[in-house]
């Protein structure tokens, strides 16, 4: 017997449209879009990056050349001409040093140094963290007491000491920068990975009798990375900033390797005589660097945290 009475119409099967699903960079990017303050943020640092970048190519001269130094043209002000042809459109330094050509070389060394010391911070901060939410126990008591002790103390003044310590030169500021940044990064991670261990996913590899280095580095650290980011964008503003303070005190890197704390220095002596020109422009570059990462990282920290999204 036929389940279908006759002259019934039969059911149509409709076909199910394809969803799309949409790329995560994709949604990433759209949000940024959106949001104004997040695309000025993004356009001022892309600009600030690529000419840190390409520095040497397009600086009227070689600040730190001593052949192409004129000390009969030093303390210019801004628009002034070139004896050498040109125009000194931020004016010069005692030692007659191009302000635009030291601005742009300054900032290679200022984002090379908050680069790299956060992305060394941020491993270790990463290793640390992670361990103590994963072995607990005295091992987790040992490294947050540790984090607690460090935080305790302002980040200026252990940089001092380090800095004191170490000595002065690149590596040796960037040493002092990842032990000052790595607590944070730990603290972090922790507190996310302690959130993350007891999920269901979590459980569920412990059950496949998947190793603990594999669950760790497969599965925990990925969803641990979000706050991660966010953390890192801004502490390379702030290691930006730490740094330029040691350099602005005399104790951050050398002359030989100017940064944009170390040119505000220069011409913080001559600001009661007039020659503002000296630390305004590069106050000014290190303010913009600083103010545009945190553009991002504030626009970047709505986007990955689900609950801040409107």
């Amino acid at each position: 017997m036929s389940a279908q009475r006759e002259g019934s119409p039969a059911l149509a099967v409709l076909p199910v449209p394809p969803v799309r699903v949409e790329a995560p960079w994709r949604r990433i990017a759209s949000d940024f879009c959106e949001n104004p303050y997040a695309v000025l943020g993004i356009v001022l640092l892309a600009l600030i990056v690529a000419v840190a970048l390409v520095a040497p190519l397009v600086s009227p001269q070689n600040p730190y050349d001593l052949a192409q130094l004129d000390l009969l043209s030093g303390r210019l002000p801004p628009g002034s001409p070139n004896p050498a042809g040109g125009t000194f459109w931020l004016g010069t330094d005692d030692q007659g040093r191009d302000m635009l050509s030291a601005i742009f070389y300054g900032l290679r060394i200022s984002l090379s140094v908050g680069v790299i010391s956060t992305v060394l911070a941020l491993a270790i901060g990463l290793g640390m963290g992670l361990l103590a939410a994963w072995c607990g126990g005295r091992i987790e008591t040992l490294v947050m007491r540790l984090v607690d002790l460090q935080l305790s103390f302002p980040s200026i003044l252990i940089a001092l000491i380090l800095i004191a310590l170490l000595g002065q030169g690149t590596g040796k500021v960037i040493a002092a920068l990842v032990i000052v940044q790595w607590a944070y990064y730990a603290r972090t991670v922790r507190g996310a990975a302690m959130v993350e261990k007891d999920k269901e996913y979590i459980e569920a590899a412990r059950c496949l009798a998947l190793s603990p280095s594999r669950i760790v580095l497969r599965h925990l650290l990925p969803n641990c990375l979000p706050p991660m980011m966010v953390v890192a964008t801004v502490q390379v503003a702030a290691a930006i900033a730490l740094e330029a303070t040691l350099s602005f005190l005399g104790l951050g890197l050398p002359i030989t390797e100017p940064s944009l704390g170390l040119l505000i220095a220069n011409g913080y002596q001559y600001l009661l005589s007039g020659t503002y020109w000296i630390s305004f422009f590069p106050g000014i570059a290190l303010l913009l660097t600083i103010f545009s990462i945190n553009l991002v990282a504030d626009q970047l920290r709505d986007v990955l945290n689900p609950r801040l999204q409107k």
